[in-house]
């Protein structure tokens, strides 16, 4: 039997793995995870990506305009008698059919379809800028929607050791109030104080949720999850100057409007080619047949043929296309250099975002070992009845107070990278580079 004992709990345990529901454990991310997911789900991406696909078929669209015309035909007809004259030649036969082959190409002598396909392409090249911009924009989103998750999580567990340490603060009260210590005033204060806290535990934690909600919204992944904290280390930040040279070298929306401006220019180039007369060149090949046959049928032909078309008067619609497509290129000339400008002070606001983040971040930190060591020192005389009660809350609050100084000034420095990197162009590039394509 008890070699056999090995053997049964094995299949015990085995029975008990299958039987039972396997536990359900929640999801982790880290930063770049998001990413990755948010790049194949997100539905404004997917948007975008379809308008580079409509400019592609624009492109096929405007290449068609070079091409010639294909077209077949054909006609048949039922009399309802057949008809000669008095010599015998038939003017209307039972039933006559016809058919053939039309080759027809028609072009302006100015080229606007050359220029066409030209606008074609580089819409093409706009579009994919223009993803890229919604690809960053998107991917800051998310990164905004995890440092909430994460400012949120801190908050909660400030308020939780918040919480704690009001607690104990009531329970020492108490029992000072039990011997005669201190009067009952002391133990109600502490007792409002910790309903304070109550409640801002209840804030936190619903502030908790919804963040959640919001980020796995944003991403497209179950509410279930947890984070992974992104490492982070100091880094020499250059000068502002080569912030901004960077900005204006690599945006892509900057670059979008650069090739709108050149499609801007090459539309009223199109535009002033409705001024050209148009060229039509076809060639046809067509047969025919009847029933009677007339002695005059002509039973196949083939043929090319010419024509030119200008238009003299419109009632001056090419000139108001003309003075509209002149006026859209402006518009687009000021557009870029209006975007220029307010690239060049999105920079300096994240160049001083860090900046000051980074300048902060080591006062805080003292700020809040000088917070700790206080509340330590002044919870030990209370409790010894060298301290106020309200050294004691003046302690908890300035506690409180710098640890959440403290977290909101972590997160929202490597916010701030992120936010330098979108406002120089080069925010996707590293995203790329992370996730190795």
């Amino acid at each position: 039997m008890k070699a056999w004992r090995p053997y049964l709990i094995f299949l015990m345990l085995f029975f008990f793995f299958i039987l039972t529901p396997m536990f359900t454990f929640a999801e982790e991310y880290s930063l770049d995870d998001l990413y990755k997911i948010a790049l194949q789900r997100a539905e404004k991406i997917k948007f975008s990506e379809e308008n580079l696909y409509i400019a592609e078929t624009g492109k096929e669209k405007a290449l068609s305009l070079l091409l010639p015309k294909l077209s077949t035909f054909g006609t048949y007809a039922r009399y309802t008698e057949a008809k000669s004259n008095s010599t015998g030649v038939i003017i209307q036969p039972d039933e006559a059919t016809s058919w053939g082959l039309r080759l027809d190409e028609s072009l302006s002598v100015s080229g606007r379809e050359l220029i066409a396909l030209s606008i074609s392409k580089e819409t093409i090249i706009k579009n994919r800028y223009d993803l890229h911009a919604v690809r960053e924009e998107y991917l800051l989103n998310v990164a905004y929607a995890y440092y909430d998750v994460l400012k949120a999580g801190k908050a909660l567990d400030i308020a939780v050791s918040n919480l704690e340490r009001l607690k104990k603060y009531k329970n020492a009260a108490q029992k000072r109030l039990n011997v005669g210590e201190i009067t009952k005033t002391v133990l109600l204060r502490a007792d409002g104080e910790l309903s304070g806290a109550q409640s801002d535990y209840v804030k936190a934690k619903n502030t908790l949720e919804l963040t959640r909600a919001v980020l796995a919204r944003i991403v497209g992944i179950k509410q279930d999850f947890n984070l992974k904290e992104s490492s982070h280390s100091d880094i020499k930040i250059p000068s502002l100057s080569s912030f901004q040279e960077s900005a204006l070298s690599g945006r892509a929306d900057l670059k979008s409007l650069e090739i709108q401006k050149k499609i801007a220019e090459e539309q009223v180039q199109f535009t002033r080619g409705a001024y050209w007369p148009n060229l039509a060149l076809s060639g046809v090949y067509t047969a025919a047949d009847q029933s009677p046959a007339s002695q005059t049928l002509n039973r196949e032909s083939i043929y090319g043929g010419v024509s030119i078309n200008f238009p003299l008067f419109e009632g001056g619609l090419r000139t108001a296309e003309v003075k509209e497509a002149k006026a859209k290129e402006r518009q687009s000339i000021l557009i870029y250099e209006d975007l220029r400008k307010s690239i060049a002070v999105e920079v300096q606001s994240a160049y001083l975002d860090i900046m000051t983040q980074q300048g902060t971040l080591k006062f805080l930190q003292d700020q809040l070992v000088y917070a700790r060591d206080n509340y330590n020192a002044v919870t030990k005389q209370f409790e010894f009845g060298l301290s106020q009660s309200l050294d004691v809350m003046d302690a908890n609050t300035l506690l409180v107070t710098a640890e959440r100084k403290m977290a909101d000034a972590v997160y929202s420095y490597q916010l701030s990278m992120l936010k330098m990197k979108k406002a120089t162009g080069t925010f996707l590039k590293t995203v790329t580079v992370t996730d190795g394509s």
